[in-house]
């Protein structure tokens, strides 16, 4: 699904980073954010290192790849499930947009892989856009389909109780979004996003817990 190469290229996204061509965007709350001009769509892709304190990277990587958890959590999901075509599994996700935005759904394919690297235990998932015919566009529901997406998420201990974690990140969310409201996901979103993350990798026990008693 993803190339040995991609993988490696995301481990040296947290272990050497590279920012050639990358400009410093914001620091906020702990994190970087350096973004990229893409001059085909006229938007920016984004590289960012952050840190979660307080929990271990094992649970933060099981955390990210729960579909059924992360309804519980994460407050822009709207629809979120598997979908599987000709052997291919893959995830449908619909994100909430606020008014008078239309929703953007999305549907990609996902891979998780871990590596050992200069000491260090690494934890890699990848993702990016997919096409399943048996999951079309609902143009009628107000719903717009980002059908170009890419991302990885790097993450490792940060040397004591907690994660350090890198992230590459781009997609074309069409339609005409104001630039002010993208700038303002990027730099307040992404910081906000692992704040919610963090909590819940906290709360994960327990979450696993009641599922259990059920």
């Amino acid at each position: 699904m993803f190339s040995e190469s991609e993988f490696e290229e995301a481990c040296d996204g947290l272990l050497n980073p590279a920012f050639e061509d990358f400009e410093l965007f914001t620091e906020s709350r702990g994190v970087t954010i350096y973004r990229k001009y893409r001059e085909n769509s006229g938007l920016y892709e984004y590289k960012i290192i952050g840190a979660m304190e307080g929990v271990k990277p094992e649970i933060c990587a099981k955390v990210y790849v729960d579909l059924e958890y992360r309804k519980e959590w994460d407050s822009y999901v709207k629809e979120l499930k598997e979908v599987t075509e000709d052997g291919k599994t893959g995830i449908y996700w619909e994100v909430n947009f606020p008014f008078p935005m239309y929703n953007r759904d999305y549907i990609f394919v996902r891979e998780s892989r871990e590596f050992d690297r200069d000491d260090k235990h690494i934890w890699v998932i990848l993702g990016h856009s997919e096409n399943f015919s048996s999951v079309p566009e609902k143009k009628k529901k107000g719903v717009i389909r980002v059908d170009d997406f890419i991302q990885s998420l790097t993450i490792t201990t940060d040397g004591g109780s907690g994660t350090k974690a890198y992230m590459h990140y781009y997609d074309d969310p069409k339609g005409l979004i104001p630039k002010w409201l993208i700038n303002w996901a990027a730099k307040t979103g992404v910081p906000a996003f692992l704040d919610s993350m963090t909590t819940a990798c906290k709360k994960y026990e327990g979450y696993l817990e009641s599922k259990n008693t059920l």
